[in-house]
């Protein structure tokens, strides 16, 4: 099962997105529905409501008067906070009994208003963000559905900002145009990037790799960032620390578009143990990496032990995000040199330029096999693991 979180601010136009995407297949829990569900006459939750803002929020009929109710929950936040504390806990319960009834095959897309608001991202596989400007949003409230403008922008000023939900958008549908722009993104997004991410997962494969080097995203940090949130929520305290490294960890420096990161634990068993935790966010095993090319240490001058340079790898199933993530021990030689690589880099011109020539050579002698071209820098990291190890000690010193 593949898990979507969709969101956007008031007005920018999730119900399309949503739309559009049960036409292709998707099984949708709607936030908002639930909300309404959950508040109907008869139940515990509209009764507690009534309890905590009194019987004013009532309509003639005893059902909830949502507008009334709005106007009181927006207008603080010690009342916006009440109204959460009541109805997020019913709706989670209700939330989580509709994703269990979804096939296993399932693509489940979660329409979340306040996905940001209330740190929900990390717990989905993938986000999905609806964007308007918000004189367009303001438009189309009052226009459409009938929302007072001051109370519009209330509830707009009230919710996360573009910044903040850039900061946890897999996907930024732009909605400011006509509804058939933003559908044929839609369905484009289906075929292309959900449905392939889902059969990934659900067999436990790892995309084909991007083996052509690129110009360095200035977005690479942020995109793992969100990788690096959905990691601290699948390894929980098994995980000591969670970095970003490799060549997209380097500012400026052009890399193959995969971001690597790096999960640290205790031990061996504890990396074995996360396995499942981790195909389930959506990062299945390579079972066939089993360790890094072990170099000479002081503890092993022949370089031969490879049972200190283990490691599991973890691959992302998304199509539109490739990333690998390493999870090594803390304080074994592949852990260190990992970090320790990464910051000299950072820290020294000469050093990216040349490892960027070699880059360069690599790619040109064996064109798009990813085997090849890691076994040809592979000297490279042997020659400089005593320098960069040298540098790092003196870093710490």
């Amino acid at each position: 099962m593949l898990r979507i979180g969709l969101t956007g601010g008031m007005g920018a136009g999730k119900s399309t997105v949503a739309r559009v995407l049960v036409e292709q297949g998707a099984v949708l829990v709607d936030s908002d529905a639930i909300a309404r569900e959950v508040v109907a006459p008869g139940t515990p939750g509209l009764a507690a409501l009534v309890e905590a803002f009194g019987d004013g929020i009532l309509a003639d009929d005893g059902s909830l008067d949502r507008p009334k109710l709005a106007a009181i929950a927006f207008s603080d936040d010690a009342q916006r906070a009440k109204l959460n504390a009541i109805t997020h806990p019913l709706v989670g319960a209700r939330t989580a009994e509709l994703i269990a009834a979804a096939p296993a095959n399932a693509i489940v897309v979660q329409d979340i208003p306040l996905l940001v608001e209330n740190g929900l991202a990390p717990l989905m596989q993938l986000v999905l963000v609806v964007s308007a400007d918000v004189e367009t949003r303001l438009k189309r409230l009052i226009e459409h559905r009938g929302v007072d403008e001051a109370d519009a922008r209330a509830r707009i000023a009230a919710q996360a900002t573009d910044e903040q939900r850039h900061a946890v958008a897999d996907v930024w549908l732009d909605n400011n145009g006509a509804p058939e722009v933003v559908e044929e993104q839609v369905r484009q997004l289906w075929t292309d990037r959900l449905v392939p991410f889902e059969r990934n997962l659900r067999e436990g494969v790892r995309p084909p790799r991007r083996n052509r080097l690129v110009l360095a995203d200035p977005e690479w940090p942020a995109q793992a960032r969100r990788i690096i949130a959905r990691l601290h929520v699948a390894c929980g305290a098994s995980a000591l620390r969670i970095d970003h490294i490799g060549s997209t960890a380097v500012p400026g420096l052009p890399a193959k578009n995969i971001i690597d990161i790096q999960v640290t634990v205790a031990d061996m068993d504890t990396a074995e143990s996360l396995s499942a935790a981790l195909a389930a966010a959506g990062f299945p095993l390579d079972a066939s990496v089993t360790h890094d090319s072990p170099k000479p240490t002081p503890g092993d001058p022949s370089g031969a032990d490879y049972s200190r340079w283990r490691k599991r790898l973890h691959v992302s199933a998304d199509p539109g995000r490739p990333a690998n993530i390493h999870v090594r021990v803390q304080d074994s030689p592949g852990q260190r040199y990992a970090l320790d690589m990464r910051d000299w880099l950072r820290a020294d011109e000469s050093a990216r330029n040349q490892y960027l020539a070699l880059k360069s050579e690599a790619e040109a002698s064996t064109g798009q096999d990813p085997d090849t071209y890691a076994a040809v820098k592979e000297p490279w990291f042997d020659a400089v693991y005593p320098v960069v190890a040298e540098w790092a000690a003196a870093q710490r010193a």
